[in-house]
């Protein structure tokens, strides 16, 4: 009877391991594309990321938005609500962003449904700026950043194609420089960046991040124009290609701003948000409580 016991519970982990030990590895196709691409998903499955614009802030930032996204091919229409968060990291030189689509609702070709987002959470870290050199032509050297940030698997709906259930990682290099005027300024950015996210178990989508931004600021408001992208290695929907236009007013801390997306390639959806941001000077009120 004892020896039967042992057999019996030798035969418990032998069973498995021998049914494991017959299934075959097999290798991925890579001419094959996954389709874990935002032009089969929902906007929210992994859109263009907001660029910089090649400088941190010594401001907490906490942002607030309601969007809509209107499909242009066939019925796909989403409404959600937009949370973004910023803080400099005891310094003006260094940020770390925590953003994401809260709650989503959303109504196509195959029904309606909602469902929490993904949160994405990058850190940037000036690396040139102006202010650093006292030479005379220190007003000519451009600002430059490095942002690095990484996108969790929370966003739910996958089986109806609205988040990929996967994480990602990306960086992005930006470089930017300012133009003043009599009552104005204009900065002109440009990034350049890599963006990387598990498409299924076998492999992995790698894509080059592209951007280029001019934002025109004022002491009451601010507008912004970008062009920006990623294109990954699958060539399957996995381009997404976006015109942003933003405009924002300026008054004490509060910043109400209005931007639509359009979609030009592989991302096939209009864009409206509205929203509302509020800064407030931390690291000032900080130094003045040390005092």
């Amino acid at each position: 009877m004892h020896r039967l016991k042992v057999f019996s519970l030798y035969s418990l982990f032998l069973i498995p391991y021998s049914v494991m030990a017959e299934v075959p590895i097999a290798k991925p196709d890579l001419s094959k594309p996954t389709g874990i691409a935002p032009a089969y998903f929902g906007p929210n499955a992994l859109p263009i990321i907001d660029m910089s614009d090649g400088t941190t802030h010594k401001e907490l930032r906490l942002e607030l938005a309601g969007e809509g996204y209107f499909g242009y091919k066939e019925k796909n229409r989403t409404a959600d609500i937009f949370a973004r968060v910023s803080v400099p990291l005891f310094t003006r030189w260094a940020n770390v962003h925590v953003w994401m689509p809260v709650y989503g609702w959303y109504d196509q070709y195959d029904g309606k449904g909602s469902g929490a987002g993904d949160v994405y959470i990058a850190t940037e870290v000036q690396i040139l700026h102006k202010e650093w050199f006292k030479t005379r032509n220190a007003v000519y050297i451009p600002h430059m950043t490095l942002r690095l940030g990484m996108k969790t698997a929370s966003g739910e709906q996958f089986e109806r194609r609205r988040h990929f259930d996967n994480p990602g990682y990306f960086f992005d290099l930006t470089m930017g420089q300012s133009i003043p005027f009599k009552h104005c300024e204009l900065r002109l950015a440009g990034t350049a960046g890599f963006l990387c996210w598990q498409t299924d178990n076998a492999r992995q989508n790698d894509a080059v991040m592209y951007g280029l931004t001019a934002l025109l600021v004022h002491r009451y408001f601010a507008l912004q124009g970008t062009w920006s992208g990623y294109a990954g290695w699958e060539r399957h929907g996995d381009a997404p290609m976006s015109l942003k236009a933003r405009a924002a007013g300026r008054i004490k801390g509060f910043e109400p701003y209005l931007q639509y997306q359009y979609g030009i390639k592989d991302y096939p959806f209009h864009q409206i948000r509205l929203g509302l941001v509020y800064n407030l000077d931390i690291l000032d009120r900080f130094a003045q409580r040390r005092k």
